[in-house]
């Protein structure tokens, strides 16, 4: 006799059951939402993150009016049967305020870098090479990150030769919010710009990893 694929599923007294959806890449828990049968069932059948609005009442596909779509690598469902974790590749914040954690109201202090060798810093630059990158591909009317790609290498390259400028002077000026700014602009031009010529973010945390490595 052939198993019912979804038979496993405890669903609650309203047939819902609650899904964990996180960063396929880096990890990071992006929102907590619910899923009935039928939206567990399409999310299966089309890798998109379907769910259930409980304020809604009514099935939703992520991304529906804002734009912002989950492609869903994978569906694994909790020892005791009561949950769901969607690993997702997003094309933008997954909450509704922008962020793209719905998690971002911190309780509890976080970690220093040095306590967590900069993991914080890879999981911003890998989601912010992700967004780059979604923009390149279907970028809207007015879009920066679209106008970029648009003037190629000596558009992109003056940007990075000016962010360069503007980090020096922050650092000269000894302030250090406007370093941590300018820094972060700078950085994002350098993801434009190597998006724009289809080097990945691991080809240069390779190079790094072998200038870190321990001379021989």
């Amino acid at each position: 006799m052939r198993r019912e694929p979804l038979a496993g599923v405890r669903w609650d007294a309203d047939g819902l059951v609650p899904v964990v959806i996180a960063d396929a890449d880096t990890g990071a828990v992006l929102t907590l939402a619910y899923a009935n049968h039928t939206a567990l069932e399409r999310t299966l059948e089309t890798r998109s993150t379907w769910l259930w609005s409980r304020s809604r009442g009514r099935l939703w596909n992520k991304g529906e009016e804002s734009g912002n779509t989950q492609q869903v690598v994978s569906v694994a469902l909790d020892c005791d049967g009561d949950a769901l974790l969607y690993r997702v590749v997003p094309s933008g914040p997954a909450c509704h305020t922008g962020a793209m954690s719905c998690f971002a109201t911190p309780l509890l202090a976080a970690l220093t870098e040095e306590q967590t060798g900069g993991a914080e810093f890879s999981r911003a630059l890998t989601a912010l090479a992700r967004t780059i990158a979604a923009r390149r591909r279907a970028a809207g009317p007015g879009s920066y990150t679209a106008e970029l790609f648009a003037g190629g290498v000596d558009r992109i390259g003056k940007k990075i030769g000016e962010e360069a400028t503007e980090v020096v002077i922050a650092a000269k000026n000894d302030d250090p919010a406007q370093l941590v700014w300018e820094s972060a602009d700078l950085l994002y031009h350098l993801l434009v710009l190597l998006r724009e010529r289809g080097i990945e973010l691991d080809a240069v945390g390779a190079e790094l990893s072998r200038r870190a490595a321990p001379a021989s």
